[in-house]
């Protein structure tokens, strides 16, 4: 079984598509989910978000199969992992500090001095991701409807 991680390509663009899917569907009952899914509108086009200065994406793949992306947006100083996400049968392979590494590198390459992520309440899985690659929390948000 061959484990690689590697830049985004047109013809990933279907899989990385329905992986967003996925992702945002599993966000609707995470708590924050829909907040965090109303502040953060779908990629839309990845052939279009692949051309943009900036934008950076990496996927996670078995056998050639995708089975995860990253997304990094590069801005000036600062780069923010805009998404992350790995199917849950391919999850505990190292994808994620994989994807998070090459992130991290670019941001280097770019010039930045910072790299930021974000992780909802209870997400306990993506908030270990940028732990073991030493990100931490400096902030979090409360927020109730009135």
């Amino acid at each position: 079984m061959e484990q690689v991680v590697r830049p985004m390509i047109l013809d990933d663009v279907p899989t990385v598509a329905q992986l967003e899917a996925e992702a945002r569907a599993a966000l609707l009952d995470q708590r924050g989910g829909p907040a965090h899914l109303a502040e953060r509108p779908a990629a839309g086009s990845w052939s279009e978000l692949l051309a943009g200065a900036g934008q950076h994406v990496w996927v996670a793949t078995i056998d050639e199969v995708v089975v995860g992306y990253l997304q990094l947006v590069v801005c000036e100083a600062a780069a923010e992992v805009w998404q992350v996400y790995v199917h849950p049968e391919a999850r505990e392979l190292g994808f994620g500090d994989w994807m998070l590494e090459a992130a991290m590198a670019c941001a280097r390459d770019a010039g930045c001095t910072v790299l930021e992520g974000t992780a909802l309440p209870g997400d306990r899985d993506t908030k270990n991701l940028y732990e073991r690659a030493g990100i931490k929390a400096r902030k979090i948000t409360v927020s109730t409807p009135l």
